[in-house]
This record gives structure tokens, C-alpha cells and sequence, in this order.
């Protein structure tokens, strides 16, 4: 809020008592002006040679007959309801101002319209057991896990992402570790919690062995009913394979997701010919992402993990 303006009998006199010599500390004390007046006084006397009210340039915008109110009633608005549109704010102020001058107020306090991202829709419950995971995970930063993402094409958060051309699209499980990528492979005609198992039997563990990870990994999968049956149960405990707890609707912790958008756009610049190809090709990029990509995302976790903390177990940037 602007302060009020002093007389200009007592800017007047401020400036003499400048000018006699006196300093800002015994001005503000004889006038009872703040120092910072006084000092505000001084310098715009010394830069225009006066201490008269100078014409302002421009129009006043016309929020400002509201003053800082306005702006704090618009953001207040607007924090309240993030998805509120300019017209709505328009009609609340009920006055004649452009949406500009509102989108003008927005912008100087930091707030802009964006494209809202699209995010799994989390319960309480879900938020819950994300910051539980991550409390409990949080000092786990020394651990090695295989990441994998299978699933469905139906269930966004469940589902393995899938290539798609001109001439169709395949579905595939992958895993990779901080020491690389592991293994790809095609998946043939509907998955169920047998052909799962069956991937794991001829996949896991061989990459596992590849990456040099040893006995002692863990091993992450979501809560897809696949990768919770009792054959794929079965199958993990029966090869000792230690299965890290996994919140549901929580696709923004895995970091092979970030993997899967790098194997598409590198698919796509290849431009796949047919199903055959494309299989061939998803295979090749896949060998090719780099170990130190890799180990970023592993070594992101803690990051994703303090996330999620932050967003008191709600959606995150990642």
C-alpha cells in the first residue's frame, strides 16, 4: 500500500535542515518524519531539484482504485480455486476492468495460467501409504533395485507403456538397475498372472545376473493383480527374491517411467516400418540408454521420496 504523501511545508523543511547541515537522524527526530522519508525527501530533491509531486506517466490501471486489496482479493480468488478462469475473476470483482489488467495483477504476484498436468487421482488412503513409503524409504539410498513397469494398456498407473506407429503398437516388460538396463521383451496376446510369471522365470533373474547385481537385490513391481497372484507370489519366494512394498497410484516414484518416454521419442525418430520392426528397434534403443542415465534415476529416489513428503503424499513434479 502506498504511504500518504507529507505536506509540502514539511518537505520543504525537511530539504533546509538538509541544507544547514543537519543530519537524517536529528531531521527525523525534530520533524518526526521516519528516517527512510527523510532520506526519500533528500534524494528526489538532489535528482529533480524539488520536492513537489512529479506527474506520473500512464494511465492508473483500474485495480488500483481498489488498491492493494484488489490484488489481494484476486489472490485470494484464485488460490482458492486454482482453475477459476479470468471471466469468473471478472465477474467477482464486479467492475469494469479488462483481463489484462487482471492477468497483469496475477503476473505481479507470481501467479500465471499454465496447462494443469494430469496426475493419477489419489484418495486419502493412496496419500497415506505414499508418505508412509516414504518415510520408511527415505535412508534406503544405498539400496539397488531392478525397476520394471508391466501391466495392462487400460490402467494408466498399472500398465506397461506401449510404442505406437503408424502400422500398431506392442507392449513390453523391461527392468534396469543403477548398473544399466536389463532386459526387453515383447509381450504376446493378453497378459495374465501366468505369462507374468513365465517373464519373470525366463527374464529377472538373468538380468539381474547380466548387470552383476548378485543374490541381494531388490525388486520393485506395483500392485497390479498379476504381480500380487499367488503363482507370481509363489515364483518370487521360491528364487529368494526380496520385493520392495509399493503404494498404489504412485507412478511419479518410478523412475523406469522416465525411461519409457526415452525409449519412444528415440523409437520414433527411427520411424518403424511394421510390428517386426518396431520390436527390433525397441530392443536396440533399449540397449542403448546410456548406464548413466541409469544411475540417475536410481539415484534420484531420495529426491522423489522428500517430493512426496513435501506434497504431504499427493501428486509430484516427477
Amino acid at each position: 500500500m502506498r504511504s500518504k504523501e507529507l505536506p509540502e511545508e514539511l518537505r520543504d523543511r525537511t530539504v533546509a535542515r538538509h541544507r544547514s547541515g543537519q543530519g537524517y537522524k536529528n531531521i527525523s527526530a525534530a520533524l518526526k518524519v521516519p528516517k527512510s522519508r527523510v532520506a526519500s525527501i533528500i534524494l528526489k530533491w538532489k535528482t529533480f531539484g524539488t520536492t513537489r509531486t512529479l506527474p506520473r506517466a500512464g494511465r492508473p490501471a483500474k485495480l488500483s482504485y481498489w488498491g492493494r486489496r484488489g490484488k489481494e482479493a484476486l489472490v485470494r480468488e484464485v488460490k482458492k480455486n486454482p482453475k477459476i478462469t479470468v471471466a469468473e475473476l471478472q465477474e467477482k470483482i464486479g467492475e469494469s476492468c479488462r483481463k489484462s489488467t487482471i492477468t497483469a495483477a496475477l503476473h505481479q504476484s507470481g501467479l500465471y495460467g499454465r496447462v494443469a498436468r494430469r496426475k493419477p487421482l489419489l484418495s486419502a488412503r493412496h496419500m497415506k501409504a505414499c508418505m508412509e513409503f516414504a518415510k520408511k524409504h527415505l535412508k534406503d539410498s544405498k539400496m539397488r533395485y531392478v525397476w520394471r513397469k508391466p501391466g495392462t494398456a487400460h490402467h494408466l498407473s498399472n500398465t506397461v507403456p506401449t510404442v505406437k506407429h503408424g502400422g500398431g503398437s506392442i507392449m513390453l516388460w523391461g527392468c534396469f538397475s543403477a548398473a544399466g538396463t536389463g532386459r526387453l521383451v515383447a509381450i504376446e496376446g493378453k497378459m495374465n498372472a501366468a505369462n507374468y510369471r513365465d517373464i519373470l522365470d525366463e527374464n529377472l533373474l538373468q538380468s539381474a545376473q547380466d548387470l552383476r547385481l548378485g543374490r541381494r537385490f531388490t525388486f520393485q513391481q506395483d500392485n497390479d493383480p498379476k504381480h500380487t497372484a499367488k503363482i507370481t507370489k509363489e515364483w518370487l519366494h521360491n528364487n529368494s527374491v526380496t520385493v520392495l512394498e509399493w503404494p498404489s497410484q504412485s507412478p511419479d516414484l518410478n523412475p523406469i517411467e522416465h525411461l519409457w518416454r526415452d525409449l519412444k521419442m528415440a523409437v520414433h525418430q527411427r520411424l518403424p516400418s511394421n510390428l517386426t520392426d518396431l520390436e527390433r528397434i525397441c530392443k536396440e534403443e533399449w540397449q542403448r540408454i546410456p548406464k548413466s542415465r541409469c544411475e540417475k534415476l536410481v539415484a534420484s529416489f531420495p529426491k522423489r521420496l522428500m517430493a512426496v513428503l513435501d506434497q504431504k503424499g499427493a501428486s509430484t513434479k516427477y
